[in-house]
């Protein structure tokens, strides 16, 4: 027990030398000549059943098709928590937006620490709002949370400009936000996928996560009576999803929200932390390709397939 202990304050020493940010930038800063590239991992098995009990030597990593040594490693990490909820507030969203917001305020209550995770609330249509800044407390996401609204009829009439600035949103709360985190960063997507009126594209989007070392759960919510993101819609959230290292859901009959949010949070409690020194210098400031493994064929690794490496 002792053993274990000491392996997770080392490895929290570590990330949290790993993530140190000084303020106005967007990308890591490091304050030692050793740069620590963390990667959280969640492994599953074909038939989607999660599994932790996986050791260091079952996992093998490439950084842009070379053999990287994992360093550092633990299991079920009881580091702090930073969770994003980005909630599209958009006219679409209007008929499923309560549900929305009870099944989020459901997670929050079951996975919030007090004292020790974070969160923030953001919506998006025409406009980024956060609606709650970064809290420890369940009061204050109590009493935020029902202002999470769709627009009011004369911010409609007054409206210029785009109608759902999703990847602005999601650009703003890497930027702004999650990136001078120093913990274990998910940001959670409930929206259709339909963009309209962003100035950053999907690109810039999924970029600016992975710079800023955060997951994107992606729940694509779609009213049938708006038909949706369409499949544009469904292909932006599958992909913040994948190239971030989350997980993508599609709410459905089969599927309700509060179920997929039981699964996020499965997966929260069950991620591996790996970390990596690459041999290979940083001449230039650049995005690395990643391909984390397991070593039985039979087990599926997620995890984020690039990171930010800083000259």
């Amino acid at each position: 027990m002792h053993s274990r202990w000491r392996q997770f304050a080392f490895l929290s020493a570590v990330l949290l030398l790993v993530s140190t940010r000084t303020p106005g930038q967007d990308e890591p800063t490091f304050s030692t000549d050793v740069k620590v590239v963390n990667i959280l991992a969640t492994v599953r098995t074909k038939s989607g059943q999660i599994v932790n009990d996986l050791t260091k030597d079952d996992f093998s990593l490439l950084e842009n098709g070379h053999p990287e040594a994992i360093k550092y490693f633990a299991r079920e990490s009881d580091l702090p928590l930073t969770i994003g909820l980005m909630v599209d507030t958009s006219m679409s969203q209007a008929r499923v937006l309560e549900s929305e917001r009870s099944a989020s305020f459901q997670f929050v209550d079951q996975v919030l620490r007090e004292g020790k995770d974070k969160v923030f609330v953001t919506q998006f249509d025409m406009a980024v709002l956060t609606r709650q800044e970064l809290t420890s407390s369940r009061r204050d996401l109590e009493q935020s949370l029902p202002f999470v609204d769709t627009p009011s009829r004369n911010e409609l009439r007054s409206q210029r400009g785009g109608g759902t600035l999703l990847f602005d949103a999601v650009v703003r709360a890497s930027r702004e936000i999650m990136s001078g985190q120093r913990n274990r960063k998910a940001m959670i997507i409930l929206s259709d996928g339909g963009d309209n009126g962003s100035d950053e594209t999907l690109t810039s989007a999924i970029e600016a996560a992975q710079r800023a070392d955060t997951l994107i759960y992606s729940i694509y919510f779609a009213d049938p009576a708006y038909g949706g993101g369409g499949g544009e819609g469904r292909n932006a959230m599958e992909r913040l999803a994948k190239e971030t290292g989350g997980g993508f859901f599609a709410v459905s009959k089969k599927l309700t929200i509060d179920q997929i949010y039981g699964v996020i949070e499965q997966e929260l409690r069950s991620q591996y932390n790996l970390g990596f020194v690459s041999d290979q210098p940083v001449r230039v400031s650049e995005f690395r390709k990643l391909q984390l493994a397991a070593s039985r064929k039979d087990l599926v690794v997620e995890a984020r397939d690039k990171y930010w490496a800083q000259r």
